[in-house]
């Protein structure tokens, strides 16, 4: 017969309790506990004692529950996941089996037995354990785990609570016999990376889940459970005896796996439910839990979260090194034969590994020298644990005199000069920590978070990704992707110039300051230290310096302006300089975030960089012979329809010299086609068309003038969800607007297979609605803002100031982007009959930075301008 056991200590048999005495005990206990969790000092053994406490507590009353449910005799609770672990997080579910023994599914009172185990689980629910539950006799348990290797992974960390101890010995016997320690290693192998990808493949994730996200608690679990399924140890301690990691990994394991607990812990309690994601909406909260406060410096979320992310990263390279060793061990490739590179590094396997384990010790110097050879080998894809383990171990090695030595200064050179494999070599030098260990000012910003709400990276990764960007553009096989970019890198004559400018671009982020300027004086001092030529040098600076210039020209400034493009040529100084100045800002732009680079933005620059070249040139702009030039080009596309000769001088008589400026032919053609049989037109004409650049629509709105026409535009745009990209306002000397937009379409933008024929189509007939409508303007729409917004609000600006010939003045608006946004605008323009002549809308992610340029006699009046900035600061707030 079955022994029966329980935790509790032999003694007089004391009736059971009530379940309503059950559910008051585990609720006042638990929350007494999760009050612990508020209180207690944030240490990790703190946390590992509250965690294993909690644990205890439901073991006690699913114990005494076990009892009072009457259960067959013969049967086994048994704990599994998490709660198998003896660490059960405040909100996390009770995963248990329920085991019986194989002869009972013949058993005579089977049915009977079926319902007192039901009556179990359901008395679980009711005393509010959130329990996970299955039923299985041994050899089902065998069974299932062979078809499903997450049963298998929850089996393997079971934990006796109580019934039969020989039931739950045998079911040992038989999941150590059924094991496939080489397929279970593949199996957990290739859903570590599923896992991976699902979440970014980085650490670096803005909002990571502590759990499931690369460098996260899962990362650890599933260490320990291959090297258990292997017979190589249960804990770390345990892998340490049998040579997996050294004592030191140990207590960096130790130290890292305490800190996402705690984290994960501290989540739970703030979240008060379930939350294994560090959001933003919580991040603050949690960061005050560890004493952080808001500083002028920097946020409490800020040094949170650098602190995760430091404990991340950790946490993935012990995890890449410990998953090879076990690799090695269960496949039996310890020995595998190795090709020889120099006397210092091995080709084993198509990965690189150091010829003694004391290598970097005994040759500091070839700690950079390993990622040279890593560029150099064909066939190399990665670095092997052995290497991994040594320069982990090597950190303390890369000190001030290692980074003044004159021989690994000519080696880090010689990696950026390299002709390929720059992105890989460094990505891998950040994660390994060489290249912060090198470049202490690169040290400072890793993981340092960005809450400008554009970037979606941290700045060492956004670093990272500005390198393999720039790289893209040199190599042949990406050309299809910016074919204008590649063009000019292919005469580009020092690529590494780029990528040293990549590398220091943001480097003095998070300092105060201008990063720009204190960037340039950290670059100016690398490449004096580096020997740079002072030619290549004085490029270098000046990229890392004006890094954003060429974006806020582009984007704010009117490059129909002569003076503009003038100013900004002289600033860039030569075609060099400014071909290196636009293939940085392409690659920057792009490494913020998918969201902020759009085919408009794409065409500013590239207008910009065209302008400035034939500044550069000596060309200065001759404005009669550029706008002949494009009516010519415009009048040959129109004889293309077949159109009498002549029929846009009627519309073009009516326009100033700006329009000609600021449009080219096909815009120039397109517009004549469209209202030459409307120029004196009592009512609206709306036109759209697909974007000449290959993105949203144009639109072309040509209405007798008023007051409020720009406003009822944008109220129309906003009701429809439109995004504007750009605008262009005209006034004609006969009084009618002619106004033109480029606007992206969310239906098109989310693939939903609206024909962009039948978006025109609509375009037309509702904008065409709306403005000949005489109601009154709406009310703007109060959008609902995105947890990111709400959580690192940023502060409104409006600034109103003359522009350089004091004829006009500029507008700039700064805040945080929502629906509606540029229609409160200009119902307030409107309002205060402030003339619009152009619109520079540019959208980083989730803030606006917009530009106006406006004129109207309000403007002249102090008290005016005072009046119209705190309106337009009430409709962006």
């Amino acid at each position: 017969m079955a022994a029966v056991i329980s935790p509790v200590d032999a003694g007089p048999v004391s009736p059971p309790p009530s379940v309503a005495e059950l559910r008051a005990r585990l609720r006042d206990g638990k929350a007494a506990l999760i009050q612990r969790f508020r209180e207690a000092r944030p240490t990790a053994p703190a946390t590992s004692q509250l965690l294993r406490g909690l644990a205890h507590h439901v073991d006690l009353t699913l114990t005494d529950l076990w009892l009072h449910a009457g259960m067959p005799r013969g049967a086994t609770l048994v704990a599994v996941g998490g709660y198998g672990r003896a660490e059960l997080f405040p909100y996390s579910d009770v995963d248990v089996l329920v085991l019986l023994p194989d002869e009972s599914l013949h058993a005579a009172d089977h049915d009977a037995q079926q319902s007192t185990i039901s009556g179990f689980i359901t008395a679980c629910w009711d005393i509010g354990l959130e329990i996970g539950s299955s039923v299985r006799t041994v050899s089902e348990c065998v069974a299932e785990a062979e078809r499903d290797v997450t049963v298998q992974t929850s089996l393997l960390e079971a934990r006796f609570l109580c019934g039969s101890r020989r039931l739950f010995d045998q079911f040992r016997r038989a999941q150590a016999q059924a094991m496939d320690a080489s397929a279970f290693f593949r199996a957990k192998l290739l859903e570590m990376r599923q896992r991976h990808v699902k979440y970014e493949d980085t650490p670096y994730s803005l909002e990571p889940n502590c759990k499931e996200s690369p460098g996260g608690l899962r990362d650890l679990q599933v260490l320990v459970w291959v090297a258990r399924a292997a017979g190589l140890g249960k804990n770390w301690h345990a892998m340490a005896a049998n040579g997996l990691v050294t004592a030191f990994e140990v207590k960096q394991l130790q130290r890292n796996e305490g800190l996402l607990k705690l984290i994960r812990a501290r989540l739970h309690v703030v979240a008060g439910r379930r939350e294994d994601r560090l959001v933003f909406d919580l991040q603050t909260a949690v960061a005050e839990t560890f004493g952080y406060q808001n500083t002028r410096e920097r946020r409490a979320s800020e040094a949170l979260m650098r602190r995760y992310y430091w404990a991340a990263k950790a946490v993935a390279q012990l995890n890449q090194i410990l998953m090879l060793n076990i690799e090695e061990r269960i496949t039996g490739s310890v020995g595998a034969p190795m090709r020889p590179i120099n006397e210092k590094f091995f080709d084993r396997a198509g990965m690189l590994e150091v010829a003694s384990d004391d290598l970097y010790e005994r040759d500091r110097h070839a700690i950079l020298e390993t990622f040279l050879v890593f560029q150099q080998s064909v066939g190399i894809k990665g670095l092997s644990a052995r290497t991994l383990r040594a320069l982990y171990n090597a950190r303390e090695l890369m000190d001030a005199k290692f980074r003044r030595d004159p021989v690994n200064r000519a080696l880090f050179m010689q990696i950026l000069r390299q002709p390929e494999g720059h992105t890989h070599a460094f990505r891998l030098m950040n994660q390994t920590s060489v290249l912060g260990r090198y470049l202490w000012v690169f040290r400072r910003i890793v993981g340092q978070m960005q809450h400008d709400l554009f970037h979606v990276y941290t700045v060492d990764q956004h670093i990272l990704m500005v390198l393999r960007n720039v790289r893209r553009f040199f190599i042949p096989e990406h050309a299809h992707e910016y074919p204008f970019c590649t063009q000019l890198a292919a005469s580009f004559d020092k690529p590494w110039v780029l990528y040293v400018a990549a590398l220091f671009h943001d480097v003095a982020k998070g300092r105060g300051g201008d990063h720009s300027d204190l960037g340039a004086v950290e670059v100016r001092r690398f490449c004096r230290e580096h020997g740079i030529e002072r030619e290549d040098a004085q490029l270098i600076e000046f990229l890392v310096k004006e890094h954003l210039t060429m974006s806020r020209v582009a984007q704010k400034e009117d490059l129909a302006d002569a003076a503009v493009v003038e100013g900004f040529a002289a600033r860039v100084r030569n075609p060099r300089w400014l071909t290196a100045l636009y293939l940085l800002t392409v690659a920057d732009i792009r490494g913020t975030s998918p969201k902020v680079w759009n085919a408009w933005k794409g065409k500013l620059l590239e207008d910009l960089y065209r302008a400035a070249l034939r500044a550069l040139g000596g060309a200065r702009p001759n404005l009669d012979a550029e706008i002949e030039a494009r009516q010519q080009e415009a009048q040959h596309a129109l004889n293309l329809y077949s159109l009498p000769t002549g029929i846009e001088q009627p519309l073009w008589a009516t326009l100033e010299i700006s329009y000609f400026a600021r449009h080219d032919a096909a815009d120039l053609a397109w517009h004549a086609r469209s209202l030459y049989q409307h120029v004196a037109s009592p009512t609206p004409v709306v036109r759209a068309r697909l974007s000449s650049v290959g993105e949203g629509l144009q639109v072309l709105v040509y209405a007798p003038d008023r007051q409020d026409l720009f406003a009822r535009i944008c109220g129309y745009f906003d009701y429809a969800q439109f995004n504007i990209l750009d605008a262009k306002v005209h006034t004609t000397k006969t009084g009618y607007a002619l106004d033109t937009f480029q606007v992206i379409a969310p239906q098109l933008e989310q693939g939903t297979g609206v024909s962009y024929r039948d978006l025109i189509s609509l375009v037309e007939t509702q904008l065409l609605q709306a403005l000949v409508t005489t109601k009154a303007l709406p009310e703007p729409s109060r959008g609902r803002q995105s947890r990111r917004v709400r959580s690192f609000p940023i502060t409104p600006r409006v600034s109103l100031r003359p522009d350089e010939r004091a004829q006009r003045w500029l507008l700039s608006v700064s805040t945080s982007d929502r629906s509606g946004l540029l229609y409160a605008i200009a119902r307030v323009l409107a309002r205060h009959q402030i003339n619009l002549q152009l619109a520079k809308v540019s959208t980083l992610g989730e803030r606006v930075e917009d530009t106006f340029l406006v004129d109207g006699p309000s403007l002249q009046l102090s008290r005016q301008q005072l009046e119209i900035e705190s309106e337009l600061l009430d409709a962006i707030a």
